[in-house]
This record gives C-alpha cells, structure tokens and sequence, in this order.
C-alpha cells in the first residue's frame, strides 16, 4: 500500500504541466486553456438578480479561498474552546452532476461499467445545465468530471472541458474531480488514491483557467486519511466522502455514519472526530438524500429500493412520474419542514450523473422546492461545506434529530414512524408503528466513542457498526426497546435527550 503519511507538493503553475501530465500526453495540446485574468471562483460569483419571478431566493455566497485556509488553525483551536455560538440557519440544495466516459471508473486504468461516453456528450451536457437553470436561475452547481472524462481526447470531451469550465465563468459553477466511480477506496491503494487525487485536481486547475482551484472533492466514498490529505496538502475543507446508509447495493458498503455535515475522525471516515488528536479539519458530507424508512433496509431487501429519496434512478425512474416526484418531494420536506425546525437550517442532496438524463426532473423538482420554500439557497457542494464550516469549527455542538411518518412510497410505510439522534458520541434510530401506538423499538445504535478502524485491504465493505445497526446484516442487529440497552448506553442517551426517559 505504501506510506499513507507520504504527502505530495502543490501542484502550482503551468509550468509544470509536462510533468504532470508527461511529455507525450496528448492533453498538452487540449487541456490548457487561454488565461484570461479569470478571477477564482467565489469572487466570480453572480450577484442576486432581481426584478424576476426568482427575487424572492437568496443566495449564500461561499467562503473565500484565503478565508478557507485561514479557518485551518482557528478550526483546530476551537476544539478546545467550546462548540460555535452562531449555528447555521436556512435551507439549502446542492446538486452535483457527474461527467464520464464509463458507468464505474475504479482505478484511471481500470473500468467496470459500461461505455457510457455517447451519453455524456456535449448536447447532453447543454441540456442539463440548462434544465438546472430554468429550475433554479440564479443557482450553481458542482461538476464533478472523471479520470477518463479528463484525459479523453475525443474531440466530444475536449468539447465537454471546455464547456465545463464555461460555467464556471458565466455561472460561477464548481468544477472538480470524481475518485474511483464512487468506490476509490474499494478498488485501490490510499496512496494510489491520493496521487491520482492530486493530479487530477491539477488538471482542473488548469482547464478552468485563472488560478481556479475547487472547494470540495466529489468522492462517494473517501477513507479518512485521504480526507485528511485534502485539508493538509491541497487545501481542500470539503468532500462529499460517503454515502449515507448504502449497503448492499452497487460497488461498496458504507452504513454507520451522520447524514449532515461532520469532521471525520482520522480512525473511521464514518466516525465524527472526537477531540483534537483525532480531527480532520475536512467537512464531510453526504452524497444524496434519501427516504429514511426505506433506507433502513439491506439493499433491495423485500423488494424495495433503499437508496429510494431525491434521486431520479429510483423515484421516477423506478416508480413512474407523478408517485416518483411525489416522493422527491415529500422527501425534500422531511428536511424542509419539521427538520429544518428541528435542526435549525434543512440540507438536501444528490448526485445526478449526466448519462441518466431526467433533466426534465431536475427542472420540476427545483422550481416546486422554490414555489414552497422561497428562502431555499441552491449552492455548489464547496459553497455548503465552507459555509457549515464557518458557523461550525467542531463537532461539539452536533446534534442532529429527524423524525419521519411514511410517505407511502413502496418501503416507506405510512403507518410507520422513525426518529434519529445523531451527535458526536452516537447514532440512534427509534422505529414504531404510530397508528398503534406501539412501544418504539431501537434499529440502530452505533456509538461513536469506541474505537474504529478503516479496512487496511481493498474490500467492498467500509461501514461502522457496533452495538446495533439498522441493515440487521448482523445476528445481533435485532430491534429491542430501550430498556434492553445497556445500563452505561441508557444513561448515555439519557443524558443526552431525558425525553426519552419516559419511553421506559
């Protein structure tokens, strides 16, 4: 595997794009773009338009770059002074789109998917850009471009580079890198990861132009020493590095972890750090929102669809047009509506890959979020992280809560009710049947304060369970009430949320 802790320079001017790339890539003569004095990406964000349909959004304008590396030492030594005083507020969208050349890009030589190239054309790129913007005008989205997408030298996918970096100019979008096909960590080393990372990351530097540089790294799933690398070594603050509750379906494993915003731990990508010795200063976040009741289940177990939420694939794709984006919705509300009241601010995300088209969706979905919450802000998956960052240097005052009745959606049962808890010491899931008034039984309760350890080999399976995990994979993931805990685990959610008490 080699020294995870090697770290690897800067890549700094264009100079050194030879070496990078290597004397003889075909990429010296199509890669590069004129330098135009393009301004970084956040002081080329576009000012709030008004006189439209769309004045009553307001946008959040992302950190700085120079105020991302100036939090650094600051995030480090609020660990120690205490949790923020100025929580985050509102509610928020980040949609990311994904271009390549293959469904699963495991290593930069090595695919698993199909061809999908003819369907990541510049036309269908146009169409989903333009489908973003009659949903959400004023809007920015992230890109997220694969190895493969970046070293093409189709004339489609110069085409498509260039196209890319045109957003960024006129719409102030964010370009960067997708590791692995979602799965780097599964398919190869850290140290290859990292590398392949680090040039990656410089070629957008270069494609874009004007010093650009991206607030975040799309990653699917991202161990935590290479989250660690990003902060340390290219001064990235944001990956988008795991996939909340997957298990069982596609190319890798990952259930254990926060839905929102966290700092990882170096132990376990899925632990929340918890103190100084352990933080990664990297804001990690999830990938796409989905149906907590559906998520509860292994993979497509009983028929259903667990990763059944925002995502075209599986609501409209799976369940037809009006039941698909009724689900969308109601799953957007969730977060919206009685989250957003809990939690303070609402956040809501997906991945749509350009190949599977539904532009059409993404346009609805988009424009009814606005009709129903007008104050929604539709940032790029940097502009979030850094923003979440800003109002929160540690993990001390997480304390995450949602509460969910089903939609009725297949999976999603509407006589049944589930609540989480999720915070820096643990995670807890109480599911009941609500029409019955039945005792709620705990699923799920994974503590955060014991040790974790990442695989050390390539393997599907990178999730963190211990006492009792949602999926029920294990003999000893069976519902219980809460009374059946341990006496130290009941005091530990007691002290916690003494609501709870009265459920004994």
């Amino acid at each position: 595997m080699g020294d995870s802790r090697k770290r690897i320079a800067f890549f700094r001017p264009a100079t050194d794009l030879a070496t990078l790339l290597g004397p003889h890539s075909p990429l010296l003569g199509t890669l590069v773009r004129p330098q135009m004095n393009r301004p970084t990406q956040v002081s080329s964000l576009p000012p709030t338009v008004s006189g439209d349909a769309y004045t009553r959004r307001q946008f959040l304008i992302g950190a700085g770059a120079a105020f991302s590396g100036a939090l650094t030492a600051q995030a480090h030594s609020a660990m120690l002074s205490g949790p923020s005083t100025s929580p985050l507020r509102g509610r928020f969208i980040t949609h990311v789109s994904v271009v390549r050349v293959n469904q699963i890009e495991v290593t930069p030589t090595r695919s698993i998917g199909e061809d999908e190239s003819p369907d990541n054309s510049p036309a269908h790129i146009r169409s989903r850009r333009e489908a973003f913007a009659r949903g959400c005008p004023n809007g920015r989205m992230t890109w997220a471009i694969s190895w493969l997408a970046l070293n093409d030298n189709r004339r489609e996918y110069r085409e498509a580079r260039r196209l890319l970096a045109s957003y960024h100019d006129k719409y102030g979008d964010e370009i960067t890198f997708i590791p692995g096909g979602y799965f780097a960590p599964m398919y190869d080393t850290r140290a290859n990861n990292r590398e392949t990372i680090h040039k990656a990351l410089g070629m957008i530097s270069i494609m874009v132009g004007g010093k650009y540089r991206p607030q975040c790294l799309v990653a699917g799933f991202m161990d935590a020493e290479n989250q660690r690398y990003l902060a340390s070594d290219e001064g990235i603050h944001v990956c988008q590095g795991q996939i909340w509750s997957q298990h069982g379906i596609d190319n890798g494993d990952g259930d254990g972890g926060v839905c929102y915003p966290y700092y990882p731990s170096l132990e376990h990508y899925l632990k929340p750090a918890q103190g100084p010795a352990d933080f990664i200063d990297c804001v990690c976040l999830d990938g796409w929102t989905c149906d907590f009741l559906t998520a509860r289940r292994q993979g497509f177990e009983g028929g259903f669809n667990s990763r059944l939420g925002v995502g075209p694939i599986e609501s409209v794709g799976n369940l037809g047009k009006e039941a698909g984006r009724r689900e969308m919705l109601d799953t957007t509300a969730l977060h919206f509506d009685n989250g957003h009241n809990l939690n303070g601010f609402g956040w809501v995300t997906g991945i749509w890959e350009v190949s599977i088209g539904h532009d059409e969706d993404l346009t609805w979905w988009l424009q009814t979020v606005q009709d129903r919450w007008p104050d929604t802000s539709v940032l790029t998956e940097g502009e979030f992280g850094l923003r979440w960052r800003e109002h929160t240097p540690n993990n001390i005052s997480l304390n995450y809560r949602f509460e969910e009745r089903g939609t009725g959606a297949p999976g999603s049962e509407k006589g049944l009710e589930i609540k989480w808890y999720m915070n820096r010491e643990f995670r807890l899931a109480l599911l009941r049947n609500w029409t019955k008034n039945d005792t709620p039984m705990v699923i799920d309760f994974t503590r955060y304060d014991l040790p974790a350890q990442e695989p050390k080999s390539l393997q599907r399976e990178w999730s963190l369970m211990n006492i009792l995990n949602q999926k029920s994979t294990r003999l000893q993931d069976k519902p219980l009430p809460l009374t059946r805990l341990s006496a130290d685990d009941q005091r530990r959610i007691f002290s916690r949320y003494p609501e709870l008490k009265k459920l004994k």
